[in-house]
């Protein structure tokens, strides 16, 4: 694998797009659920809130999935882990979109979701890796990004399609692409051998940094709330704001574009001022998410806060993987891992306390009312991080790579920002 000395200045590695377009699809099968709930719930004889459980149940395959498979898979060359991790990916939607059991359909959401926590753990690493100290940030970014450009393409193409078609139709039509970029990202991941010294010690004594913990709590939290609101968003749109069902793909349309925006805000200022950029962007998430109980009655304003819910929220996600995988310093692969279970963390925590609140007597404006909460204690860690690295300005370093031929690799001294 190329080096991050190899890539012109300012440009990024070819690797890092490729492994945005797998995170593409990884993000759509995520979120699409939400934009079918009514249809699977009807489809599979459960309720809308029960339903709510296939994004929970992934949330915590990738909670469980990613520190697991990324420990199982450590000694594993890592373009095999990737093809490895879409070839299960493709064979879960399969089960699930044969069945005609809500449990079968919930076991294979699980089983797909940690093969999704596989190949996030290793591509984060890879993309950080292959950037370089000073691009990991945009690097993230534009990997996150295809996760986020799943809810601008993926997410609505799906719930349009499975509006017509069914909800069956987008798992066929993902399980026929995640075949497709099986193939792809193993004739474009450079072949490359894991390091003699790699040991699930080395690992493990990474998680020591109280920083660390620091982000990964940011991220449980922000996710958390941001998700526990779009979650339940379709029947928040339809019945609150009055949306008809049939424009309910556009509304999602617009919450990926305010994710890709805030992902690409992220990556661009993440590098320079970390802490400033994620404490201004989770107070305003916080905010957005408090107005939109009040003012969700109205299309508009439900619209406009629904895009600014996600460009806020979406806007921390690179900055603290970064920041996480940077403080792993050359063991960063659990670290990754452990991001990624992070956000899936606040998913699973998030939405399953929307369901609740959904059925209390909050209705409707329970999910928004959980998400302020969650994204207002977002603060609090990244206030700490702010405290701790006043006190104690430490450098954090990166893992690089090299091609399997050359030796273990470099690592390059990143002096952490606020």
């Amino acid at each position: 694998m190329p080096s991050a000395v190899d890539t012109p200045t300012g440009k990024l590695p070819f690797v890092v797009w490729v492994l945005a377009a797998g995170t593409f699809l990884m993000g759509t099968t995520e979120f699409v659920v939400a934009g079918l709930l009514p249809q699977i719930a009807g489809d599979l004889g459960v309720g809308v809130s029960h339903a709510g459980l296939l994004i929970t149940a992934f949330a915590v395959g990738m909670i469980v999935g990613g520190p697991t498979m990324a420990l199982v898979t450590l000694r594993l060359p890592r373009r095999l882990t990737l093809v490895l991790a879409l070839a299960v990916f493709a064979l879960g939607h399969v089960v699930a979109a044969v069945s005609s059991s809500f449990a079968v359909v919930l076991a294979a959401r699980f089983v797909t979701a940690l093969a999704t926590g596989a190949f996030w753990a290793v591509g984060f690493v890879i993309a950080t890796a292959t950037a370089g100290p000073a691009r990991a940030t945009r690097a993230v970014g534009v990997m996150m990004g295809g996760l986020t450009l799943a809810n601008v393409v993926g997410v609505p193409i799906g719930s349009f399609v499975g509006h017509y078609t069914g909800w069956r139709g987008p798992y066929w039509a993902l399980a026929v692409l995640a075949t497709l970029a099986a193939v792809f990202v193993g004739r474009f991941i450079p072949r490359t051998e894991q390091r003699a010294e790699v040991s699930v010690r080395a690992e493990v004594r990474a998680l020591r940094q109280g920083r660390l913990w620091l982000a990964l709590a940011a991220a449980v939290l922000i996710m958390g709330g941001v998700l526990a609101t779009y979650s339940y968003i379709t029947p928040l749109l339809t019945d609150r704001a009055g949306i008809p069902a049939g424009a309910v793909p556009l509304v999602l349309m617009v919450f990926g574009l305010g994710a890709l925006g805030g992902t690409a805000i992220g990556g661009r200022l993440g590098d320079h001022r970390p802490v400033l950029t994620t404490i201004t962007a989770a107070a305003i998430t916080a905010l957005a998410l408090l107005l939109l109980i009040p003012l969700s009655t109205g299309p508009v304003t439900a619209v406009a806060l629904v895009f600014l819910m996600a460009l806020a929220g979406f806007t921390v996600n690179p900055v603290v993987t970064s920041l996480a995988v940077r403080f792993a310093g050359d063991a960063p692969t659990l670290t990754s891992a452990l991001t990624t279970s992070a956000y899936n963390t606040g998913i699973a925590v998030g939405s399953a306390l929307a369901g609740q609140a959904l059925d209390t007597s909050l209705g409707l404006t329970g999910p928004p009312l959980v998400g302020t909460v969650s994204a207002a204690l977002t603060l609090v860690p990244l206030i700490a991080l702010a405290l701790s690295g006043a006190r104690n300005p430490a450098r954090m370093v990166i893992q690089g790579t090299a091609p399997a031929s050359a030796d273990a690799g470099t690592t390059a001294p990143v002096p952490c920002r606020r």
